[in-house]
This record gives C-alpha cells, sequence and structure tokens, in this order.
C-alpha cells in the first residue's frame, strides 16, 4: 500500500491530493462492496476466504491512502511531518471519544481510528527518517524501519504470551461492552 501510494505520486506524478482521493475511493469502494456482499465488517466476524480477502484488500487500501494522507499534510499543507504527527495523534482520539460516547457503532469506530493510524504512522516514520533539510530528524529509513520492526516484534511475543491468560480487568474497562459489541 505505501508503494502503491509512491509510485503513484513519484513515477505518474499524481498530486498528493489526487492520490488521497483516489486510494480514499478505493478503500470506501471495498468497505461498500464488503458490507454488500458480506452484511458485515466486524474484524471478528472474519471466518471466510471471502471475508479475509475483503479484510486484506481494507488492509492495503489504508496504507495506500494513509501514506498519500500524511504526505499530503506535511508536504503539500507544508505542516511538515512532526506537525502532521500531531494533527493523526490528536485525529484519532474522535473515533474513542465517538464510540464511548454512543454516536458511533464500535465497528465504524474501529475502522475509522484504524485508517487513521496509517497517515500517523507514515508521518512519524518520515519524521524520524527523512534527513533534517526536509524536515525530519534525521534517523535514517533503514534504523527506523529496523526500531520499528524490532517494537513490533516485542509487542507480538508480548501479546502472544498474554494470549493464554483471560484479562477481566480490560472487559470491565470497556465500559460493560464485550468485545464482539466494541468492534
Amino acid at each position: 500500500g505505501t508503494m502503491a501510494a509512491d509510485v503513484v505520486h513519484v513515477v505518474i506524478g499524481l498530486p498528493y491530493a489526487a492520490s488521497a482521493a483516489l486510494y480514499a475511493l478505493a478503500l470506501a469502494s471495498v468497505f461498500v462492496l464488503w458490507r454488500r456482499r458480506e452484511g458485515t465488517l466486524s474484524v471478528h466476524d472474519v471466518t471466510t476466504t471471502r471475508r479475509e480477502l475483503f479484510y486484506w484488500a481494507a488492509v492495503v487500501g489504508t496504507f495506500a491512502l494513509g501514506t498519500a494522507v500524511g504526505d499530503l499534510t506535511a508536504v503539500t499543507f507544508g505542516l511538515g511531518y512532526l506537525a502532521s504527527v500531531a494533527v493523526f495523534a490528536v485525529l484519532i482520539a474522535v473515533p474513542i471519544i465517538a464510540w464511548r460516547m454512543a454516536w458511533w457503532t464500535g465497528v465504524f469506530a474501529f475502522w475509522f481510528a484504524y485508517v487513521l493510524t496509517r497517515p500517523l504512522g507514515a508521518s512519524v516514520a518520515d519524521w524520524l527518517g527523512k534527513p533534517v533539510d526536509e524536515g525530519g530528524v534525521g534517523v535514517g529509513t533503514g534504523w527506523v524501519s529496523l526500531a520499528l520492526t524490532a517494537v513490533m516484534v516485542v509487542l507480538v511475543v508480548v501479546m502472544r504470551a498474554r494470549r493464554g491468560s483471560p484479562a477481566p480487568a480490560a472487559a470491565a474497562s470497556l465500559g460493560g461492552h464485550s468485545r464482539q459489541t466494541l468492534i
């Protein structure tokens, strides 16, 4: 997804606004088709091959959209990478609040937040990896990739270790909502 967004901009020359709109439309199409065919967008109901294909199409779409939107805010709008991180970090609170206030369903809030993680992550990676003269910290993309990979491996190992034990405190913190109604 990230490569798709970069290729559309760098190789084809499509502006970030156009590529963001294109990928937003593509992602919306995936969600509409998935909902019509399967009757649900819940990740807990991804139990068939067709639903898994829809899920992975949505994931790839979010990566492409996230990269395009992150670059749109940082480069085209001139906010820079760090300010873009702040914008998306604040925006990610919207689905949390909307779900907690019962304005949005858990499924909609989940996907809204999921989509926002992409430009947030792209902006963080660009801020850390880009050279100082391009508005980054200058760590380098290789080191950023290595560090983020290490963080992901640690998180997967920790989650795997905790998987076997029930988490009653987590269920209680959901305000009485079951995991099924949350997402």
